[in-house]
């Protein structure tokens, strides 16, 4: 029996040992994140009389210097890490998509507006726009991810326009349009689909990228604000070289997860990569 599309890219899929290892390691952290509420020992903001502890059995991985449970936020912290760089991701990539849609089929003066729009934001140094546009806007969580949305969309577009452009020559879409289609119909039902695959593998990438921003953002003060928690501020309060000498359950735990998610993250595209495309052979 002829498998399915969606059964070859699994099978696919599972032939990437590291990418099928990185997808359970994700899964794992996201279900840890998503029941943070149930697991966590105590609130992210309850204060102990216990300051710099080391682990111990009262504190896993011990308590910062105000006394707070360093194992229930980095639970709730990357909660919120994974809540920015999901939203993010879903707020460019579908910016993205649509302009690259819109200006890849239609084509003459809204492919021009579009694209050099697309590379005006791109001539600038990325993280220069990240860091004014979290200079002009007030820090959190909510601000960080329209900045990240907002300024991740055009390598999508582009990304989309260049397939839709070789798609729109094809029989399958120039049969649509002799029948009388919609451009709607054309646009989100012809070409849409064909063009899922390198938007989830670009997605991937994005979504490492917004993690790493969120984390660098609130590190230094622009992103998440205290006292909700962060991967990113989680690490600010770890500048000191004390901390980093004797107290290492204040970095080495939101520095880890960091790291884990970014390289499982970039693993699963590479598998996605392998599995979506049409010419791998197993």
């Amino acid at each position: 029996m002829n498998e399915s599309y969606v059964q070859s890219v699994i099978r696919r899929f599972k032939y990437h040992k590291l990418g099928v290892i990185s997808f359970w390691i994700v899964l794992l952290i996201v279900t840890a994140a998503l029941l943070a509420p149930i697991i966590a020992p105590y609130e992210p903001t309850a204060i102990s009389f216990s300051f710099n502890a080391a682990p111990s059995a009262e504190h896993l991985l011990g308590t910062d210097s105000i006394g707070r449970d360093v194992l229930s936020r980095l639970l709730y912290g990357t909660r919120v890490s994974l809540l920015v760089g999901f939203l993010a991701t879903l707020l460019s990539t579908g910016i993205g998509v649509l302009l690259g849609l819109t200006a890849g089929y239609f084509g003459g003066v809204i492919d021009m507006i579009i694209m050099r729009i697309t590379d005006m934001i791109m001539s600038f140094p990325y993280i220069m726009l990240i860091l004014v546009a979290s200079v002009i806007f007030k820090p959190g969580m909510w601000s960080i991810i329209w900045i990240l949305g907002l300024v991740d969309w055009p390598g999508a577009a582009r990304l989309v326009r260049g397939n839709v452009l070789s798609l729109k020559e094809k029989e399958f879409i120039k049969s649509s349009e002799i029948a009388g289609m919609s451009k709607t119909h054309i646009l989100f039902s012809e070409l849409l689909p064909n063009v899922v695959a390198p938007v989830l593998i670009f997605a991937s990438s994005v979504m490492a990228l917004s993690i790493l921003d969120e984390a660098a953002l609130s590190f230094i003060g622009m992103g998440v604000q205290p006292p909700q928690a962060s991967l990113g501020n989680m690490l600010n309060g770890a500048q000191s070289i004390t901390v980093l000498q004797k107290q290492p359950w204040l970095w080495l735990p939101p520095g880890l997860v960091i790291v884990i998610l970014v390289v499982c993250v970039n693993f699963i595209g590479d598998a996605l990569r392998d599995a979506l495309d049409p010419t791998t052979i197993r």
